[in-house]
């Protein structure tokens, strides 16, 4: 499979990817070891987990542990998540007088009822007086270290909101926007609505990159994506869950040349082993490893391997036990079909958990009261 070459980089800011791809922040999953593994396969932009402003301003240090980064990490994205506009200010400040980040994305698009219910997330571009503020402050408190944010259509479908809080964001001077093209009450369930995306990119000047995001498991669905919406490049969350090779097939893909040959399972543990390593060294051995685990049956997700071996693998205990059990398995397996396609969560459709009279009023621009999350972490 080859394309033609998408010839306009991604910018964002002063920092440039000839791969216009962005990985999704997603909890638990992007920490320095996946990032850096998914860096190794490929060019793009690579967002840490969520980080909550509450938990970097008050210096909370699971947080600090969190937002980590290589030292060759570059441009080094944080992900951040505030109810605030004054805490969301502060926060921003904190990485610029620190440096710790390179770029800041704002969270507007996490369906979590953990998060909607204090009005963040995917809940907060309703309100949006309220929005509009975070993202000021989270821009005037910047300099020169770019802001972009992410969302979702909206709460549901009697709520969509993406088009008038792309307009408020781009007004307050973000540097790119972000759209899952899914409702918070769809979750990750459904199809994404990728004509939302098209709409978004008409809506805005032209200059202003539009990133699409929602359903991109293969490279075709990322060239798909930018041929039916027009969108500057994509964002990759699910796709990528024991697929960090995803990557490497993207840059393929956009430079126009031909995929690399989906992975034997030889291949799929070398990688696996990898992932691990760099879990270990990021974590430390005990928690490194036990975090591993959730990633095992994304990688085999479709390999003829068998119950008692897979839940061996998935009660792994260190790094020597994953090396003999995946000694046992035939590197010469090819990729399995059933492995393409959907992977990670998807969740049923639902009722979107709420503030108590969030509804009432969507100019209202109150901070919710106990609306900052403590601590960062899944």
């Amino acid at each position: 499979m080859s394309a033609p070459a998408i010839h306009r980089p991604l910018r964002i800011g002063p920092y440039e990817s000839a791969t216009p791809v962005v990985l999704a922040p997603m909890a638990g999953i992007t920490n320095a070891g996946f990032r850096r593994l998914c860096r190794e396969q490929g060019a793009g932009f690579y967002v840490c987990e969520m980080i909550t402003s509450r938990g970097l301003v008050e210096k909370n240090p699971l947080t600090f542990r969190m937002i980590a980064m290589d030292p060759d990490e570059h441009p080094r994205s944080m992900q951040l998540y505030g109810v605030d506009p004054t805490t969301i200010g502060l926060a921003v400040r904190t990485v610029v007088e620190q440096d710790l980040a390179d770029h800041v994305d704002l969270n507007f698009g996490c369906p979590v009822p953990k998060v909607t219910r204090r009005g963040g997330g995917a809940a907060l571009p309703y309100k949006r007086r309220l929005f509009e503020a975070i993202v000021r402050a989270a821009v005037d408190n910047a300099g020169d270290v770019p802001v972009t944010v992410k969302m979702r259509i909206g709460i549901d479908d009697e709520r969509h909101t993406f088009l008038d809080a792309a307009r408020r964001a781009a007004d307050a001077g973000v540097a790119a926007v972000a759209l899952h093209a899914r409702t918070a009450a769809q979750r990750y369930s459904g199809t994404a609505d990728w004509s939302a995306i098209a709409r978004l990119r008409d809506a805005l000047p032209a200059e202003l990159p539009v990133l699409g995001n929602g359903d991109i498991f293969s490279a075709a669905d990322a060239l798909a994506m930018v041929a039916a919406t027009g969108c500057d490049g994509v964002v990759v969350g699910r796709g990528c869950l024991g697929r960090p090779w995803l990557f490497g097939d993207l840059e393929a893909a956009f430079a126009g040349r031909e995929l690399p040959q989906p992975p034997s399972l030889g291949q799929v543990t070398a990688t696996m082993r990898r992932h691990a390593e760099l879990l270990i060294e990021y974590m430390g051995d005990h928690k490194g490893i036990r975090d591993m685990r959730k990633h095992i049956a994304w990688y085999l997700k479709g390999f003829p391997i068998g119950g008692d071996l897979r839940r061996s693998l998935g009660m792994v205990e260190s790094l020597d036990q994953l090396d003999e059990l995946l000694s046992g398995l035939d590197p010469d397996e090819p990729f399995p079909a059933d492995a393409e396609g959907p992977r990670g969560r998807q969740g049923s459709p639902g009722k979107v958990v709420l503030p108590e009279h969030w509804l009432d009023d969507p100019d209202d621009p109150t901070v919710p009261a106990g609306a900052e999350l403590e601590h960062s972490g899944g």
